[in-house]
Formats: structure tokens, C-alpha cells, sequence
């Protein structure tokens, strides 16, 4: 994310609630994540997870962008 979304977020999150929620998400996903990036393999099964996280991470991410886009029209 850019610098800028990144102030926006820790500006608003304590007043949106799931702007904070989506975050918190989104950070424990890039946790997840980073876990199965370490290993040199993964099984099936463990691919399949880091696949479902990743599409998580994702669907978050647009959220938290139109939670952002709403507070950038509100503050302009």
C-alpha cells in the first residue's frame, strides 16, 4: 500500500471500526503468508491454503480501498 493509504489508515481506524477490522485481517494474512513464502516446499494442501489466504488478503484489501476512497471524498 502507499504511504499515503497508510496514514489514512492509522488517521481512521479507531473511528471505522471495520476499517479496523479489515486491517487487522489483512495484516494477520501477510503473516500467514510469509510463513508459506519461507519454505522451500509446500504440499498440496498447504498450496491450496496459501492460495485461499492470498484471495482473502485480496477481497480485504479492495474493501479497505473503497472504506478509503469513501473517507478521501469526505475529507476533500
Amino acid at each position: 500500500m502507499e504511504k499515503q493509504d497508510l496514514e489514512l489508515i492509522e488517521r481512521c481506524k479507531d473511528r471505522e471500526p471495520e476499517l479496523n477490522k479489515l486491517w487487522q485481517e489483512h495484516l494477520e494474512f501477510e503473516e500467514q503468508l510469509e510463513v508459506f513464502n519461507r519454505r522451500v516446499y509446500l504440499t498440496p494442501s498447504e498450496e491450496i491454503e496459501r492460495k485461499t489466504i492470498q484471495k482473502k488478503k485480496l477481497k480485504g484489501k479492495d474493501q479497505i480501498e473503497k472504506i478509503l476512497s469513501k473517507l478521501r471524498a469526505e475529507s476533500s
